[in-house]
């Protein structure tokens, strides 16, 4: 029995979408959710069967898309269409799991890795503008789907009772992978920190802005929409600007085995960093603009043990090809942190000149509004 015929009658014929199947068939190469292309007589969907594991509460998770992708929609914003269950509801529970369905943004394509700093600096723009679009949304209403996500001291506390448990029998060959990250724990406290203590606000967070959760126009290569909402939830600017960085401004994939083609562009941090504070620069705190280069690394130190520890756990997370996938990609993040290191005094540098300018340049445009 093919897959069309295992979700049409069970899972397809809850959701109101338009037209009759024609064929339905993976799609994408997302870690978490399993995804599928749906094709009717009428246009295309995108199916998801939601995973549990990672999130339990697909109630809280939907309630947090919807609310956010009808505030983007309000405002005039392309995004995320949620196809209804005959129910009205935003998801369907069933037996063979929890299934939502998108309408597919059509003539839009998305890349794994940045070809040039022009495109990044547009993808830099879109996730500022982002953030504009929801700067007076109430971070407060939305539900905290995966706790701690980005709260990094967490992360090392979970590392170190992957390491004591070691269900795997992992642990004895990464004795250096996990010194790496024990030795610079000292970096995970600061943002969470000056988030306790306000020096950071709380904002709506998009948490996971690598550069293949934009779309981009197929003709004209402009951002068009966000997309994997998933982990949005309340949190820091950092956050999303560390990863985006963490991901794009590195010279491969996340699963390179040959790390000498694994590299930090510090072409590519200024071209993000131009975009990204070009559209939020009125709403920068002094401590956010600071910290903007120190998140770059610590997002791939973050990133670099949830690879480890998941690789330590088992490959419980993340979907793998081969039995080492996760400790490869835990070595990519842990040669962009040496690179990003190296190259620190001169990213702190580009970023005070790059904040300089546009603040500068609003508040010299805010004068002249007043004198005329």
């Amino acid at each position: 029995m093919g897959i069309r015929e295992r979700l049409e009658r069970p899972i397809l014929s809850h959701f109101t979408f338009e037209g009759d199947v024609l064929s339905v068939e993976p799609y994408g190469d997302g870690h978490i959710n399993e995804t599928f292309l749906v094709r009717t007589t009428q246009r295309r969907y995108i199916l998801q069967r939601m995973n549990e594991e990672v999130f339990p509460d697909p109630a809280a998770l939907m309630h947090n898309i919807q609310y956010v992708t009808e505030y983007l929609r309000a405002q005039g914003q392309e995004t995320l269409q949620i196809v209804a269950t005959v129910n009205g509801e935003p998801y369907l529970r069933s037996s063979m799991g929890n299934f939502r369905m998108y309408v597919f943004i059509e003539n839009t394509v998305s890349y794994n890795l940045v070809d040039n700093p022009q495109m990044f600096e547009n993808a830099a723009r879109a996730f500022g503008r982002f953030q504009n679009l929801l700067s007076g949304f109430d971070a407060r209403k939305l539900v905290e789907v995966i706790p701690h996500f980005h709260d990094t001291p967490a992360r090392l506390s979970a590392l170190e009772r992957a390491v004591e448990n070691d269900v795997s029998g992992r642990a004895r060959g990464v004795g250096a992978e996990i010194e790496f990250f024990e030795s610079r724990k000292l970096d995970y406290t600061k943002v969470v920190d000056a988030l306790a203590r306000g020096d950071v606000p709380l904002r709506v967070t998009h948490n996971d802005t690598k550069l293949n959760n934009i779309l981009m126009d197929a003709r004209t290569g402009e951002a068009r929409a966000i997309i994997d909402l998933d982990t949005i939830m309340p949190g820091s600017l950092l956050y999303d600007f560390g990863d985006a960085v963490r991901f794009g401004a590195s010279t491969a994939l996340e699963d390179e085995r040959d790390l000498e083609k694994v590299h930090f562009s510090l072409d590519y941090f200024r071209a993000y960093t131009v975009g990204f504070v070009g559209e939020v620069a009125n709403s920068l705190t002094p401590t956010e603009a600071e910290l903007l280069p120190f998140s770059a690394l610590l997002m791939a130190e973050e990133c670099g043990m949830r690879f480890l520890t998941d690789y330590l756990d088992g490959d419980e997370y993340f979907a793998t090809a081969y039995d080492d996938h996760n400790l490869v990609r835990a070595h990519t993040q842990m040669r962009l942190v040496e690179d990003m290191e190296a190259q620190m005094t001169e990213m702190k540098v580009l970023t005070r000149q790059i904040v300089n300018r546009y603040q500068h340049a609003t508040t010299n445009h805010e004068n002249d509004h007043e004198e005329s």
